[in-house]
């Protein structure tokens, strides 16, 4: 039996992003980190459907010094209490540093894949930016685009189009019902 999973972007799929100029930011103080309406039954959901719950986010505030690495590990406390994920996986970098671990690379969910034994084809990545639709495409993955209308440029062909994680989970529960 093959593992399947669902990686999840953080920012704006699991927790409230912070919307400035019609760009969305992640929010760099714990008292700012709010889990959206509906993400722990969704992932709660999927889990019962057998994926393994993987986040996969960029981080770059670290690298930059807007946040601390015991803000971030404090977020990460409260979300892993209130949602149900398997693992987190974070890269720290910003795009000048040219790793493999930064969205819109894969690295994060070709590790994932590596530690777990997951079936990648038979996965799927959400996300809310361009990037994560592209790294999910990268690892050959099932893309659903979390659209908020956000003022930036658009990604290119997610495989679904919705506008809340609880959406995103419907649509992939939907779909493996109907490959059975």
């Amino acid at each position: 039996m093959s593992v399947k999973a669902v990686f999840l972007d953080r920012d704006g799929v699991l927790n409230r992003n912070e919307i400035r100029g019609g760009r969305p930011y992640a929010p760099t103080e714990l008292a700012h980190f709010e889990i959206l309406p509906g993400v722990p039954d969704a992932v709660a959901a999927l889990k019962s459907a057998g994926f393994l719950t993987i986040v996969a986010t960029n981080q770059p505030d670290i690298e930059t010094g807007k946040q601390t690495l015991e803000t971030l590990a404090a977020m990460h406390h409260t979300l892993r209490k209130m949602v149900p994920v398997d693992d987190i996986k974070i890269c720290y970098h910003t795009d000048a540093a040219a790793c493999d671990c930064r969205k819109p690379k894969p690295g994060m969910l070709l590790e994932a894949a590596r530690q777990y034994g997951i079936d990648l084809p038979a996965s799927y990545m959400v996300g809310d930016r361009w990037r994560d639709v592209a790294a999910g495409q990268a690892a050959g993955c099932t893309t659903i685009f979390v659209d908020y209308g956000y003022e930036e440029p658009r990604h290119q062909g997610p495989d679904a189009i919705v506008k809340t994680l609880t959406e995103a989970a419907a649509w992939i529960l939907d779909r493996e019902r109907g490959k059975k």
